[in-house]
């Protein structure tokens, strides 16, 4: 477990792609294809199919997939007050601060 304390230490940048790019992500376009084939017509009867299914995929290039099912509870709901909102730390890159910024501890 990792304390508060450390957390709070942790800087962290952010890159995200901009909308509608992910489809250029050329890895992930090179094995969306594989992966369907891999499951068409089999029933996704469950969460372990579903990732058995994902991760036994591979391509003639010997690209492999590796899967697993994150079963963490997450809290859902989770309010942050403006006030908590104005105390973060966020530093906007010259491109793109809107997609790409570090938060960092306050």
């Amino acid at each position: 477990m990792i304390s508060k304390e450390k957390i709070d230490a942790i800087r962290m940048t952010v890159c995200h792609f901009p909308p509608g790019t992910s489809k250029w992500n050329k890895i992930e376009h090179q094995m969306f294809s594989h992966i369907t084939k891999n499951w068409r017509g089999r029933p996704l009867t469950s969460h372990e199919v579903i990732i058995n299914l994902i991760a036994n995929t591979t391509t003639d290039a010997g690209l492999k997939i590796q899967a697993a099912l994150d079963s963490n509870g997450y809290p859902i709901g989770v309010k942050v007050s403006d006030k908590e909102m104005k105390t973060i730390k966020i530093e906007k890159h010259s491109f793109h601060g809107e997609w790409n910024y570090t938060i960092s501890p306050s």
